[in-house]
């Protein structure tokens, strides 16, 4: 499976991504339809595995990040994340989702390519709303 979709293949996807990521970055209401859309997806799926497992940390930075909660996170790093959830919402991809376990392979392949560009500023992230929670 790794040769129908490899680490450069899911780069490719998640570029391809940025203008659209842009689009809701810019709009509120679309942005807070999408991610209503994402969470929908998340109780679909049966086995996150741990590269979607990522998924719900990265929907609550998109969503402290639109409420002016967190703004202190690079712009090229929030449209990689915007990007990654498209493709995993999209049920146009690659590997259809349809296909039991292998339809997310490609979804979990872009979602760890963007978690490797955007790690560092997801831990960042992930401490400023553990400092906020306590």
């Amino acid at each position: 499976m790794s040769k129908i979709f490899d680490e450069e293949k899911a780069k490719v996807e998640l570029e391809r991504g940025y203008s659209e990521a842009q689009k809701l970055l810019d709009n509120e209401d679309k942005m807070e339809k999408f991610l209503q859309r994402l969470e929908k997806k998340l109780k679909e799926i049966p086995v996150a595995g741990k590269k979607l497992a990522e998924i719900p940390i990265m929907a609550s930075l998109l969503r402290s990040y639109v409420k002016k909660e967190y703004t202190d996170f690079p712009v090229g790093s929030l449209l990689a994340v915007i990007s990654a959830l498209i493709y995993f919402v999209s049920p146009i991809d690659i590997i259809p989702d349809s296909i039991p376990v292998l339809g997310y392979f490609d979804d979990a392949a872009v979602v760890a390519a963007c978690w490797k560009l955007v790690e560092s500023d997801i831990e960042e992230y992930q401490v400023w709303r553990n400092e906020k929670n306590n």
